[in-house]
């Protein structure tokens, strides 16, 4: 009967030791996904940082691990929220949204902001022991960030024009204060969604931006006549301009040919006076004569007229 009982006690034992391997043997190995690391923990104190793969650690709870996700691309949203999101802090309710997005721009007017900050986990022991609960410190950080950007600014530029730089700050200021409170976070950008004037004042105010757009439409077109015209004219004046100191240069080139001509026709005047002036009479008759037609010369002693004329000719 004793023996009977030792052979059992012996079974338990062995059963106990292998469920003890077991469990050791279980309890030694993790695996780490593709799109995450695990920060190793030995007696709760982290001590490296595992990437993904089947990985060795301590069994019997000496080292615990933690995953987290640090190429998943996060996001939290401001003003708003977007159904099915898997991140908890990615918005929040409603009442909460709506104090979210009022906001308060430098000309002292209202705005209804709603943007987006898109993030990555960056350093994972950071992420989960510098900051207690750091989605929540982000959301708060965010919210800061934004309020101060939008409050140095005036309406126009928060709504139209200035949002792009509103944007660019945003993202630099958030990263510059997470890196400060070494939360483990690479802020990827800060997007602006909807921003709107508060609807009781909506429709004027997209009447004043209507207003704008048509006069921002009017002064194109007049650039555009301006651009078109203003060339045109001066196109024109070029040419005038041209033409005048062609006909300039001709008319002082005629001139001084004419005075060339005459110094020349003056030195033979010089030499032979009558010979020149004889020559000048003759050769300004056969210029004037030809042009005269058909002429008769008579003296003015003659009596009868008829006789001279061959009346039957041409």
């Amino acid at each position: 009967m004793s023996q009977v009982k030792n052979i059992n006690f012996s079974l338990i034992r062995l059963g106990i030791l292998a469920v003890v391997i077991l469990i050791g043997i279980t309890s030694s190995f993790y695996t780490v996904p593709a799109d995450s690391q695990a920060v190793v923990l030995r007696f709760g104190k982290p001590i490296k940082i595992a990437k993904s793969g089947l990985r060795f650690k301590l069994p019997y709870g000496i080292d615990k691990t933690l995953i987290v996700e640090v190429t998943r691309q996060l996001q939290q949203e401001f003003g708003f929220g977007t159904s099915g999101a898997r991140n908890p802090w990615q918005f929040t309710n409603s009442g909460e949204q709506e104090l979210e997005k009022s906001m308060v721009t430098g000309d002292l007017n209202a705005a209804l902001v709603e943007w987006v900050v898109q993030y990555q986990i960056e350093e994972p022991q950071q992420y989960l022991f510098a900051v207690r609960e750091p989605d929540a410190t982000l959301r708060d950080l965010t919210e800061s960030v934004m309020r101060e950007i939008v409050g140095d600014r005036t309406v126009d530029e928060v709504i139209t024009v200035g949002r792009q730089e509103i944007e660019n700050i945003a993202t630099e200021k958030l990263q510059a204060a997470t890196a400060e409170y070494t939360m483990g976070l690479r802020i990827i950008q800060v997007q602006l969604k909807d921003v709107n004037p508060p609807r009781r004042v909506q429709a004027s105010f997209n009447e004043v931006n209507q207003a704008q757009q048509e006069r921002e439409s009017a002064i194109n077109r007049a650039n555009g006549e301006y651009n078109k015209e203003v060339p045109r004219a001066r196109g024109e004046a070029d040419r005038k301009i041209s033409a005048a100191a062609g006909y300039a240069a001709k008319r002082v080139n005629e001139a001084e040919g004419d005075v060339a001509s005459f110094e020349a026709l003056l030195t033979e005047y010089t030499a032979a006076p009558e010979i020149t002036r004889r020559r000048l009479y003759l050769e300004t008759m056969s210029e004037i004569l030809p042009n005269l037609g058909k002429t008769v010369i008579i003296d003015e002693e003659t009596k009868g007229l008829l006789p001279l004329l061959n009346l039957g000719g041409q």
